[in-house]
């Protein structure tokens, strides 16, 4: 069995850099849905220490932003240089915190760095445009500027990839970030804002690019309110995403909203079964249903559904379930108890609906009464009804027959949520069709690969409520800057747009 969740906690965070006085006596108590036990007290950021860290951040954005970007990116060049030299520590933190399995640990570590290997790259090119102009001896062009302070909203279930995705390229466009992490994984946010520290003082960098605010909605707020705060990006609920956006309109900040997602695939007739069953199983399965790219819909083409189904069941079923700091398990616990209970409340309405479901029930109580194990549930539905529609986070799936290629890609759109898709075939004109205009209205959209995981060189993010929000690769990076058009006469006539003549003695 692995070590006491309390004393491995303690060695990690020392290991990390985080004092112990960080992570005792405060009022914030952090369990790890592991066992359910306590294994630390966190200091919650009051109204002055959240006023000051966002004063930091501001006073630091007015020197940084000086700074030529290409020294920017020397900074996150250290700290990925930082993150793996503690891969292995951090990793371990995200599974007792986060519950998730040991690869998965890592892996979000390992995004971490990735990201930060393109922002270093993306440091020597925030290119602009030269624009063609009517006028002789004249030259247009854009420019791009840092914006100023992002304050960073992240979600329990990636406690430190999602911050990692804004700060690494705000920081390199010359921005400062304060971070509000999920009051449920603060501890992998102290560890990650240590390592930070250190690369910063091997830079020489100023103090306040990146702060941290340790609290529950107060704390959110005071990011979504605070006129100093340029941009937010905040992960979470559409619940969350409808009362941030009004506020940060109503101060003219922009938003870069990750919100729900209620992901579907399909598998046409002449779909590889063997891929379809490994990628459905991760995408459905994987860090138990929560994640925001996680499979919630499968619609199966008559002709191979019932050739599919029982290989998925016998997947479901030999599915190991556990411990997540133990070698082969692949499904660790649900967050807690309301994450259960949610679940539960999801499979009675299906069950109401006239579904037959395998699994769902819980698991591994052996493990402690206030951890929250579950068997994934593979759900036949009859139809999408409106408990289909609706995304809960946990590891249901909802499968459904289909018949006609444009009539399932319609009720694959028809959920309010936009954020990941996929197609298992070998058609090109079916694959073709779902990436189309007309095919898939969500923000990622996949072939031959389940909707969940993705990386860094690509933008991530949905339409419709999923908020419409880019993070990490492609041109996200403009969401943390202003543009700038740029008008030079280098002439001695001063020619006005459009022919219109203004002439004056």
């Amino acid at each position: 069995m692995p070590a006491s969740l309390v004393t491995e906690t303690a060695d990690l965070l020392a290991r990390l850099g985080v004092p112990a006085d960080a992570v005792t006596g405060g009022s914030l108590v952090v369990t790890s849905p592991i066992t359910g036990e306590r294994i630390a007290e966190v200091r919650e950021t009051d109204a002055t220490g959240r006023d000051a860290a966002i004063a930091a951040a501001d006073a630091a954005f007015r020197e940084w932003r000086l700074v030529p970007a290409p020294r920017r990116g020397e900074l996150v060049r250290l700290f990925g240089l930082e993150l793996r030299a503690a891969k292995a520590d951090l990793g371990r933190l995200v599974t007792i915190e986060a519950g998730k399995i040991v690869s998965e640990g890592l892996g979000e570590v390992q995004e971490m760095i990735d990201i930060c290997d393109f922002a270093v790259g993306l440091s020597r090119q925030l290119y602009g445009l030269t624009v063609a102009t009517e006028r002789p001896s004249h030259r247009m062009m854009e420019t791009w500027h840092p914006l100023g302070v992002v304050g960073v909203i992240s979600a329990f279930n990636f406690p430190v990839a999602v911050w990692s995705w804004n700060a690494a390229i705000a920081l390199v466009c010359g921005d400062t970030v304060v971070w509000k992490p999920s009051e449920k994984t603060p501890l992998t946010a102290l560890a990650v804002e240590a390592l930070f520290e250190k690369a910063s003082e091997k830079a020489g960098a100023p103090f306040g690019l990146s702060r941290l605010i340790i609290g529950g909605r107060e704390a959110g707020e005071a990011l979504v309110d605070d006129t100093r705060v340029a941009v937010v990006s905040a992960t979470g609920s559409t619940a969350m995403g409808r009362a941030v956006a009004p506020r940060l309109a109503a101060r003219f900040a922009r938003a870069i909203l990750e919100l729900g997602g209620n992901n579907g695939a399909i598998v046409a007739p002449s779909a590889d079964l063997d891929l379809v069953v490994r990628g459905v199983a991760f995408a459905a399965m994987g860090t138990a249903g929560q994640r925001c790219t996680t499979l919630r819909r499968l619609f199966i083409h008559e002709a191979v559904y019932d050739a599919l189904l029982p290989r998925l069941r016998r997947a479901y079923a030999s599915v190991t379930i556990g411990d997540p700091r133990e070698a082969g398990m692949l499904v660790g616990p649900l967050i807690d108890a309301a994450a259960f209970d949610r679940m539960q409340t999801a499979l009675d309405k299906a069950r109401a609906d006239g579904a037959v479901i395998h699994g769902g029930e819980r698991a591994r109580q052996d493990l402690g009464g206030n951890a929250w194990y579950v068997r994934p549930a593979l759900v036949e539905m009859p139809a999408q009804t409106e408990v289909v529609r609706t995304e809960t986070f946990a590891p249901i799936l909802y499968v459904m027959r289909y018949t006609d290629l444009d009539a399932v890609i319609a009720a694959h759109n028809a959920v309010p949520q936009g954020l990941s898709s996929s197609i298992f075939t070998n058609d090109l004109r079916e694959a073709e069709s779902f990436l189309s205009a007309g095919g898939s209205d969500c923000g990622i959209v996949n072939v031959n690969i389940g909707p969940s995981g993705a990386e860094i060189g690509g933008a991530f993010g949905g339409e419709k409520e999923t908020g419409g929000g880019r993070e990490a690769g492609s041109d996200a990076w403009k969401a943390y800057m202003r543009r700038a058009t740029n008008t030079i006469n280098y002439g001695r006539d001063l020619p006005l747009a459009q022919g219109v003549a203004f002439d004056v003695e």
